[in-house]
């Protein structure tokens, strides 16, 4: 072969687009073994968690009150669809397994997702650049395997999936855009509030600005809007239909207890271990790139509404560093986690990157693959170092198999309990015991007093919010009668000497004494706390029926709706040119 010719194959292999079947097998590869290890069940913070809702629907399906924490709470306030799959994967698997299949599932949208998104702004390669880079951004594996938010990565790219779809209806009012982009839009509000209230909005704006930027001679900037009102007005419509036990319940108790503290608000230039858990971690190699894709996105007006929109999410995501969440969120700043506004940040950045990837490819081929594969490892490998080195470590793996021995022997299950010392294990208690606690893990689900009205937010990790932790107990171990809380499970002996003042007894004890039991004699068995949380019948129907019918109505429109081929700028000859002429990289017009 010719030094011509080994030239010309060399260039054709870097200047193809990767076909996103392969990007999803590079996916599979890369987090199929470190799901298969069960890595999220032992290492993230709420992987217990989301398995505890689902087994409630395993067993309730039609009624979401759950009478295992804060002695009753109403499961409406947290959409139900990614728990409701586990419950559904569970009856052939198991819950621990099913959790880690939808998971898996949310993994391999995400490239999908990022390549759909990504093809409104940059051309197929650039795209596919960015989607197999979604694949290594840090904050996948962050939420993944350390915080454990199923619904935040399997809702962000189900959104992302809806976008290209309200761009065209905008664009073009075609009627399948509009039915697929409602119903994909659907599915994902039924996945995750906070994205559906925040990250869907932060996605949307970018989006229509840039359809009225594509806009042809035959639309004004007024009829893309008109249109684009439409889909706001009928997807929030759906939304309000499929979610509406959640709205009712969130009118009814509104969130009023006193904040609780979380290290995502925080100032992460005065907390060095805050700065990389939230921000070096997240973005890893990324952060490189931020200065160019800054460059390259103000520099082009197509990508304009791409780089605010990433701007302002970047900002969400630093939470307490700027004053910028505060003044925007206000209340809502209290209660807001800001470690999904990471993913959003990148997600929307990958684009960008993708371009600039592009170009150093273009210009130098095998040596930036190198380079831009090494970063992207170390960007991958960031996160799953961290879970060893990071001060923040979970107790999920906790073994509790002995607690909930006891729990289901000799009738205690008609008592209350509480767990101190366990951390993000109690849910997994909570799983396999009929026995009832007055703490749990969702603070946006309480109403018990005793809670609300302390900055604490579980009483298993009481002595970690300070004074106000310590008082939160002590409130609840004063009125157990009226609880009917019998007994405690210790795993901190800090905790010991509160309980026994408290009129406590040690009864037992597991794990070579890791863990001690104690019990107080004169509580009576517990009773049903009256609530007016308590969904109707009715909710429950429309809770167990709606958002999985979104979501089959999704697949299915996926699967036997073909789209119509929309011809957007960015796929046209003449929307890109080659990389020699950067000045016409973008143009505003098919």
């Amino acid at each position: 072969m010719s030094e011509t010719t080994a030239y010309r194959v060399e260039t054709n292999h870097f200047q193809r687009p990767i076909p996103l079947a392969a990007i999803v097998l590079i996916a599979l590869a890369v987090h199929g073994p470190l799901l298969a290890m069960r890595l999220p069940l032992t290492t993230s913070y709420d992987a217990n968690f989301h398995i505890f809702f689902a087994s409630h629907y395993a067993h309730h399906w039609f009624n979401p009150w759950n009478t295992k924490w804060f002695a009753g709470f109403s499961q409406t306030t947290y959409p139900p669809l990614a728990h409701q799959w586990i419950a559904l994967f569970s009856f052939i698997v198991g819950l621990p397994v099913a959790f880690l299949l939808v998971q898996l599932i949310a993994i391999l949208l995400i490239p999908v997702g990022v390549y759909r998104f990504a093809e409104l702004w940059v051309s197929k390669r650039a795209s596919s650049y960015a989607a197999l880079l979604s694949i290594f951004v840090g904050a996948v594996p962050f939420l993944v395997y350390s915080a454990g938010q199923l619904p935040t990565t399997l809702s962000a790219p189900i959104y992302l999936l809806a976008l290209p779809y309200f761009y065209d209806w905008s664009r073009s009012r075609d009627g399948r855009s509009l039915l697929k982009g409602v119903m994909l839009t659907l599915a994902a509000a039924s996945v995750h509030h906070v994205t559906l209230i925040f990250g869907s909005f932060l996605f949307a704006l970018p989006v229509l600005w840039l359809a009225v930027i594509d806009r042809d001679e035959e639309n004004s900037a007024g009829s893309v809007l008109g249109r684009a009102a439409v889909f706001a007005g009928i997807a929030a419509i759906g939304v309000g239909i499929v979610l509406l036990p959640y709205w009712l319940a969130i009118i009814q108790h509104p969130i009023e207890q006193i904040p609780i503290p979380h290290a995502s608000r925080s100032n992460l230039l005065l907390n060095l271990d805050y700065a990389i858990n939230y921000f070096f971690v997240p973005y890893g190699a990324l952060i490189l790139a931020f200065p160019f894709v800054l460059w390259v996105g103000s520099a082009y007006r197509r990508l304009r509404p791409l780089i605010l929109g990433f701007w302002i999410t970047f900002l969400f995501a630093l939470g307490g560093t700027t004053p910028v969440p505060k003044w925007i969120f206000r209340r809502a700043f209290e209660i807001l986690t800001f470690e999904r506004f990471t993913l959003w940040a990148a997600m929307m950045a990958l684009p960008i990157v993708g371009l600039i990837v592009e170009r150093l490819l273009d210009r130098y081929r095998g040596k930036a693959a190198v380079v831009i594969g090494f970063a992207a490892v170390l960007t991958v490998a960031m996160p799953l170092a961290w879970l060893v080195l990071s001060p923040f470590q979970p107790t999920g793996g906790l073994n509790v198999d002995s607690v909930v021995a006891f729990l289901n022997r000799d009738g205690h299950d008609r008592y209350r309990y509480i767990t101190l010392g366990f951390g993000n294990a109690l849910p997994k208690i909570s799983t396999y015991t009929d026995a009832s606690s007055v703490d749990g893990e969702y603070n946006s689900a309480r109403l018990l007093p005793e809670l609300t009205h302390y900055g604490t937010a579980q009483l298993t990790s009481a002595k970690f919010f300070g004074s106000q932790g310590m008082e939160s107990l002590r409130a609840m171990l004063k009125h157990a009668d009226h609880y009917g809380l019998k007994f405690i499970f210790i795993h901190d002996p800090y905790y010991e000497p509160l309980v026994g003042f408290a009129g406590w007894q040690r009864v037992e004890s597991f794990d070579s004494g890791a863990v001690t039991v104690w019990a107080k004699d004169d509580v009576a068995p517990a009773r049903t706390i009256p609530s007016d949380a308590i969904p109707s019948a009715w909710e429950g129907l429309l809770w167990g029926t709606l958002p999985m019918a979104t979501s089959i109505l999704a697949i299915l429109f996926a699967l036997f709706l073909p789209d119509r081929r929309l011809l957007r700028p960015a796929e046209h000859p003449a929307g890109y040119a080659t990389a020699s002429e950067p000045a016409e990289l973008v143009r505003g017009t098919v």
